[in-house]
Order: structure tokens, then sequence, then C-alpha cells
């Protein structure tokens, strides 16, 4: 509280005026918000303001000490407490990867697993098949499979011994590696071989299976008869006419020379003629593959044929003529559906 001016605390002593109370002291306002605080008055009473000691400021290095674990400490703490080092930033990179690629192949084989058995059973089908391959070659090319007995099937006039002594140098090679080329050089120099075939009869046998030439009549060649077959192949000579079989007289130019030839004509009419009529044949001639005719033996009749076209029909005729007609001399079949007798 303000005293009033002039006033004087001694005067009023002694004057015996009471001291007026001393005044309640107010609480110190607060500056309002904004507004510096105005300096105090003149005699106005304030409380003193406290005096606190603060404690003595920690060193920076002390501090640091304190407040920074060491690495080890560091290194035990979780990743969420701490920042983690570049070399944990790089291995959780490695570790994201190798989880990304197990999940994608996990992925890729769950989407592909039929495709990968039909592959799977391919390659099965195809290992089984080499492997068989493989060891035929092995078991082919192997010793136990070598050549030791050669057996010739369907030799009548020629030596099955000789065939199988000159087929001797195969004798000691594996049965898939025989020269064929030299095996029919060999078989070459039997003129009555028409055809072969070779049967190869594991472990060690070799089957040779030949058809010999057929003679269908004979060539009189000088005073010699060659008998000779459908190909004019020479089988054997006599110097006397061979029984049972006819006389071929094969002229002109293209006699031998190709199939269309008078001697082509003549063999097959003998072909196709039945054994009963065969057998009576004697002689057959003929310049061109058109005008094929033969005599028969008994009576000397003569058989007028034309071309070798239609065999088997004119040969039901002559045979029907040959009964109906034995006596005639001459049989005409050349148009087999308009046939004559004389």
């Amino acid at each position: 509280m303000k005293r009033p001016a002039g006033f004087d605390r001694s005067a009023a002593r002694q004057s015996g005026a009471p001291a007026p109370s001393a005044p309640e002291t107010a609480a110190p306002s607060r500056p309002e918000p904004g507004r510096a605080p105005s300096a105090s008055p003149v005699g106005t009473i304030t409380e003193p303001i406290p005096i606190v000691r603060t404690q003595e400021p920690i060193p920076e290095p002390i501090l640091e000490h304190k407040l920074r674990p060491s690495r080890a400490a560091a290194d035990r703490l979780p990743l969420t407490e701490r920042v983690p080092s570049n070399r944990e930033i790089s291995k959780a990179l490695r570790a994201a990867r190798a989880e990304r690629k197990r999940v994608e192949r996990g992925e890729v084989r769950r989407f592909t697993k039929r495709s990968r058995r039909r592959r799977m059973a391919w390659l099965g089908a195809a290992g089984v098949a080499v492997a068989l391959v493989l060891g035929v070659i092995l078991v082919g090319l192997s010793p136990l499979l070598a050549l030791r007995h050669i057996q010739v099937v369907g030799a009548s006039r020629l030596d099955a011994g000789a065939i199988s002594a000159k087929l001797g140098d195969q004798v000691g090679k594996p049965l898939a590696l025989l020269d064929q080329a030299a095996i029919s050089s060999d078989l070459a120099a039997f003129p009555l071989i028409r055809s072969y075939t070779l049967e190869s009869h594991p472990p060690d046998t070799l089957v040779v299976r030949i058809v010999e030439r057929q003679a269908i009549g004979a060539v009189q060649r000088g005073s010699a008869f060659v008998l000779v077959d459908a190909a004019k192949v020479p089988i054997s000579s006599s110097a006397n006419r061979p029984a049972g079989y006819p006389i071929i007289a094969a002229t002109g130019a293209a006699a031998d020379a190709n199939a269309d030839s008078g001697f082509a004509a003549a063999a097959s009419v003998l072909s196709s003629l039945p054994a009963d009529v065969l057998s009576r044949v004697d002689t057959i001639s003929a310049k061109t593959k058109d005008d094929v005719s033969f005599t028969l033996r008994e009576g000397g009749a003569t058989v007028v044929w034309g071309s070798a076209e239609d065999s088997a029909l004119k040969s039901a005729d002559l045979a029907a003529l040959l009964k109906g007609a034995p006596k005639a001399s001459r049989f005409d079949v050349s148009s087999p559906h308009s046939v004559t007798t004389g």
C-alpha cells in the first residue's frame, strides 16, 4: 500500500498517533502476455527470488561415454532400437533376395508340375530306348555273337559244302558285321544260284537259303546242247539232247537282247504251260515276241501261240483241244476267244 505523500513514520510516532497497520502484501501481478513487465514502483515490497543451485555440467567426453553403448552391446540390441550397419543391411538384402527366389521357384514348380511330369516321362522312355539300343549294339558287336557255323538250305544240284567253304572268310566276324558285298561276290561264283537270302541265328550261326535255277529248255550251240533257265543262264552242257526238255529255237536280231525278245516270249510261254502239256513240247520257236509256235512230240502237230499275252487262257484252250481233237495236226490259239484246229 502506498503511503501518502509527506507522511513521516517518525513524526507520527512522536505525536502519539497510532501507527498504521502494515498493508497486506499484494501478490505480484503477472504481466499480460506480449507486454513487457513494468518497473516496480518505489517502495513496492516483493518476495525474494530463490536461487537454485544446479549441478555442475558433465564433460562432453564423459557424457558421450555414458550415453553411447559399446559396439558389442550395440550389436546385441534389436534392430528396432539401433541403427543397423551396412553389413547387416547387405546381409538382410541378400536374405530377402534369396527368399524371393525361393518363393518364385516354388510358384514356378507348382504351375509347371504337369508339364514336368510329361517331360520326365518322355525322358524316361527315351532313356530306356537309348539304353536298349546301346545294349543291342554292344552285344551285337561282342565276340559272343561271332560267326562259327554256316548252314546252306535249298541246294539240290549244288554242293552245300562247297558253298560253306566259299563263305569261310566270314567265320569269326560278329553277325552284325558280316560283309554282305563279299558274300554276294562269293555266291556269284555258282551260276545255278538264282537267288539267296541270309538269316542270322544267334549266337553263332548263319543260314543261307538259296533258290536254284530251273532249266526250261535246251539251246543248241554247234554240236552241244546247253540247258538254260528263263533268263538264258547256262546250267549244264552235254553232247546229247537232254531228255524231257524242249529245244528253244529263238532267232532274230533281238533274240537275246531284252525282255521283248523272241527267247523271252518263248520262255514265258513254256513257264505258263501245265506240266502234262509241257512234257509233250518238242521244239519251240519265235522270231519276235508275237509269233511264238511249237511242235508236239506225238504226231508232230503244230501249235500257233502268238504272243505271250493271255497265256493262262490259251493253255486252258489248248488242253481242251488236245482232248477234243487229238488227231488234229494244227492248233491255233493265238486268239483265245476264237480257237481253230486243222
